[in-house]
């Protein structure tokens, strides 16, 4: 790994052309940003994420399969590959400011592809972990990086539409590859899952490939050589920054709140509502299909509107919708259908209009030197929420299916009074 230098920069930059009006009218109508010369960086997204998707639904099935330990063996392998991977974003975060973004993401692809390679030959526990603590290194990496080449990517005023638009890319992405494993597996079988990791491989190398030859349109990397002095400085300076340490608490917050659909839903569904398990995946489906068509019109909305107002109405959202979950507890059962999807169609918009701006609003606030770091904070609070959200909505339901509701209400009623001071700071998106 080489620095990167201005002028080295400079050798690799392709101007874009400009969109024509029509082309900038359809844009702005579906909230798509301008994305000529950059469609090795979109291809990347979608094969990266369609990878994730193909294997995320059938891994603890794989391993047991493959190793014949007891799920609890499993689940406790998988839980400490991401606990152990914690302290990742944070070293990534200095690799991305002192060298050139792309080439970090693709040591990050590369580094999945030999971990889903060990997950092939592994049969104990420990090579669980091993090669599970691989992959998670190359995962977060990759994701580490993934806001630093958006900023390359991204045009005058267009950065929350490519927040927005990579997103709705990754849903569909994982959404597709969902759907062609559950395909595979239905008619080949539980043996078929083997194959999903020799795919999942094969995407992580094409996504490495296609970032490796994408030239930014525009500008180049920002590098040690090329960054201001007065941004000079480690994480000591970032975690000096009050206003960008309650961006992360928010952060965190609803990186809790986006882990319902996957670690409390369903349980709840079943537990608490004593409803069928097929509702969940009927809720999730509904999700999956709304980010993905219209992400990227709620993003072009939001990117001229005040972005900590844009923020703090998300989260009032998030508490409608969590309110509305739980108050279903006491709903009679001719409601609860129509309460679940009215509560995911709320809940629903509020991830569309926080989910692009909060790594935006990282980007805005940072100095471009310590860009990567900033970024990194953003990508632990996702690890960190990631290990403690399973035995956090556990313990919540076990006293009670209503307290997770609860709990999840007040922290999002809190997340106003975490971003004060947010407004002086940033403006909406020059355009």
């Amino acid at each position: 790994m080489t620095r990167t230098t201005g002028a080295a920069a400079d050798s690799t930059t392709e101007p874009a052309p400009a969109p024509t009006p029509a082309a900038a009218g359809r844009s702005g109508r579906w909230g798509m940003p301008s994305i000529a010369g950059r469609g090795r960086l979109l291809a990347a997204s979608a094969v990266d994420a369609t990878g994730n998707g193909l294997f995320l639904a059938f891994e603890v099935v794989y391993f047991l399969r493959q190793t014949g330990l007891p799920l609890t063996q499993v689940g406790l392998a998988l839980t400490l590959t991401h606990v152990l991977s914690l302290p990742v974003p944070t070293l990534v975060g200095s690799l991305v400011d002192r060298f050139d973004p792309r080439r970090v993401a693709v040591l990050g692809n590369a580094v999945s592809a030999l971990g889903f390679a060990g997950c092939l030959a592994a049969h104990s526990f420990w090579q669980v972990v091993a090669a599970g603590l691989v992959v998670q290194i190359g995962i977060n990496s990759y994701w580490t990086c993934s806001g630093s080449l958006v900023a390359l990517a991204a045009g005058p005023g267009e950065r929350t539409r490519w927040f927005g638009l990579i997103r709705a890319l990754r849903n569909a992405g994982i959404g597709l590859g969902g759907a062609v494993s559950a395909l595979a597996v239905g008619l080949g079988g539980a043996g078929s899952v083997r194959w999903l990791v020799v795919a999942n491989i094969a995407s992580f190398l094409a996504s490495a490939v296609l970032i490796a030859g994408w030239r930014p349109p525009a500008g180049g990397p920002v590098t040690a050589a090329d960054a201001e002095p007065e941004a000079a400085g480690g994480y000591l300076t970032v975690l000096r920054d009050r206003t960008f340490l309650g961006v992360l608490a928010a952060n965190l917050v609803f990186v809790l709140a986006a882990l319902v659909l996957n670690v409390l839903l369903a349980v709840f569904l079943v537990r608490g509502l004593h409803q069928p398990a097929w509702m969940a995946a009927l809720l999730l489906t509904c999700n999956t299909l709304v980010v993905t068509l219209l992400q990227t019109a709620v993003a072009g909305r939001a990117e001229s509107l005040p972005r900590a107002r844009v923020i703090r109405a998300a989260a009032l959202l998030y508490a409608l919708a969590f309110g509305g979950f739980g108050g279903l507890l006491a709903a009679p059962g001719w409601a609860v259908l129509p309460g679940l999807l009215l509560a995911i169609l709320v809940y629903t918009l509020a991830e569309m209009l926080q989910s692009p701006l909060m790594t935006e609003l990282a980007v805005a606030l940072a100095p471009e030197r310590l860009r990567g770091r900033y970024l990194a904070l953003v990508q632990s609070t996702w690890s960190l929420g990631g290990a403690a959200a399973p035995v956090l909505f556990s313990v919540l339901m076990a006293r009670g299916p209503w307290w997770p509701w609860v709990s999840l209400v007040v922290l999002n009623l809190l997340v106003p009074a975490a971003l004060a001071g947010l407004d002086r700071r940033v403006a909406p998106e020059p355009t």
